[in-house]
């Protein structure tokens, strides 16, 4: 029976919803009301107390794509501060925000690859917590984004240009995010533990609004503030897998090829003796709030995410095979996917992997009564103004219809023009949080 067009349709709206009620019930404003609170110069964070009285100063650093709605919510939640603890601070992000907030400096860095306000955050982020004493507080808020925004080089020699063509680089070469932030934790003067280092003897407590995988903490915004799991062998072993060298400016292939990387700090420096970490929001929040949106929308939900940071055409190969052995059992079906998956771009088209993951997809289910969404929760996919898209099985025939060529599209990283055409493209604009993608395929 072909395809009817209206269910189709009907498919590609229930994605939508779902992935926007997810944006909306993971929000950073209620997950700084349920695990920060402030009461008679006391604030709470997690599990800690700390009393506010005690310090002489409070200092707020607040770096990433969310660190505007990160700071907003935490001084929402402390309320005036009392004129013996004037709580200052630095908001370093890469988009405006609509206002800002009374007593911090604002930098807006680059992203995905650094800009001059980049390196002049992290400069004067350096010059504030280095002036802080072990009768301080410095709470750091950290979100995805965070290793272009504020970014510094280890070595003088290092220019900005030679920086961004060293995280362009990294960024197309198709390595997992992780990969890409162990060399990048190498490159900077704040990154890998190395702010931490900078704010002792400082307290220091961080909060995270992660954009990486659960288990390697340290990778969100190349870890400045976290001891750094990875080591400079790391670093040498990554670039040799991914062909690396013959990439990079002569400023940062002469490290490597001198073996000259310096070790960022581990558990054991004295950095971390007075240090809190606590991940308040993560990809997992995202995938919990869509899968109550997909079940009140009456399918059997799924999740599987062991796809998270693999190349973007086996992600497709192995979800669609997923969805097509659950669609036996239950006549709605939704499988849920988080993480990332990679594209290695060879051609400057205007897209993201989440677009390039739907085309992908729309090429495999031409017919079928499938839909699939893949976006980031950050809301911006790529160089594209997309967070990402939505396809399905009357995709490709649209397509045809308005003469799009698809497969130009795919091979070009083209996708953004394409879904835009189609009306297909998610736009929600930058949403001010950033806890990775969320992939969306629905059979019916």
């Amino acid at each position: 029976m072909p395809l009817a067009r209206s269910d189709a349709r009907e498919m590609r709206s229930a994605a939508r919803e779902i992935f926007l009620a997810a944006l909306t019930n993971a929000s950073i404003s209620s997950a700084f009301a349920r695990h920060v609170h402030c009461e008679r110069g006391v604030l709470r964070i997690c599990e800690d107390l700390y009393d506010l009285h005690s310090y002489s100063r409070v200092v707020v650093i607040s770096i990433g794509k969310a660190a505007h709605s990160m700071a907003e919510a935490l001084t929402r939640q402390i309320g005036e501060p009392s004129s013996q603890n004037s709580i200052t601070g630095i908001v370093a992000t890469s988009v405006n925000p609509p206002a800002q907030i009374r007593g911090f400096r604002y930098f807006l860095g680059g992203h995905p690859t650094p800009n001059p306000e980049s390196i002049a955050a992290a400069s004067a982020i350096l010059k504030l917590v280095e002036f802080q004493t072990a009768a301080s507080l410095v709470i750091f808020l950290l979100s995805g984004g965070g290793s272009s925004i504020v970014e510094k080089p280890i070595d003088d020699e290092i220019s900005l240009d030679d920086l961004i063509v060293t995280y362009r680089a990294l960024v197309h070469s198709g390595a997992p995010i992780a990969e890409i932030n162990t060399i990048r934790k190498h490159l900077s003067a704040v990154k890998g533990g190395r702010l931490a280092r900078a704010a002792f003897p400082a307290q220091q407590v961080s909060l995270f609004v992660s954009d990486v995988p659960d288990a390697t903490p340290d990778a969100l915004a190349s870890g400045p503030t976290m001891p750094d799991s990875t080591t400079v062998e790391d670093c040498y072993r990554i670039a040799e897998k991914h062909s690396l060298l013959d990439q990079l400016p002569q400023s940062t292939r002469e490290l490597f090829e001198r073996h000259a990387l310096e070790e960022t700090p581990k558990s054991d420096d004295q950095a971390f003796q007075r240090s809190r970490f606590w991940t308040i929001l993560s990809n997992a929040s995202a995938l919990e709030q869509a899968r109550v949106a997909a079940q009140s929308a009456g399918f059997s939900v799924h999740e599987d995410s062991s796809c998270d940071d693999w190349d973007y055409a086996a992600a497709a190969d192995y979800l669609l095979n997923r969805l097509r052995e659950l669609r036996e059992q239950a006549p709605l079906v939704c499988l849920l996917s988080g993480g990332e998956v990679t594209v290695k771009v060879t051609d400057a088209g205007v897209g993201g992997r989440n677009q390039q993951f739907a085309l992908a997809c729309a090429t495999k289910i031409a017919g079928e009564n499938i839909a699939v969404l893949s976006a980031g929760t950050d809301g911006i996919d790529g160089n594209s103004p997309a967070a990402g898209a939505v396809a399905d099985g009357t995709t490709i025939a649209r397509a045809q219809a308005l003469g799009l060529d698809t497969k130009s599209a795919l091979d070009s990283f083209n996708a953004y023009p394409f879904f835009k055409a189609l009306g297909d493209s998610i736009e929600t604009g930058p949403t001010g949080n950033n806890l990775r993608d969320l992939r969306i395929l629905l059979a019916f």
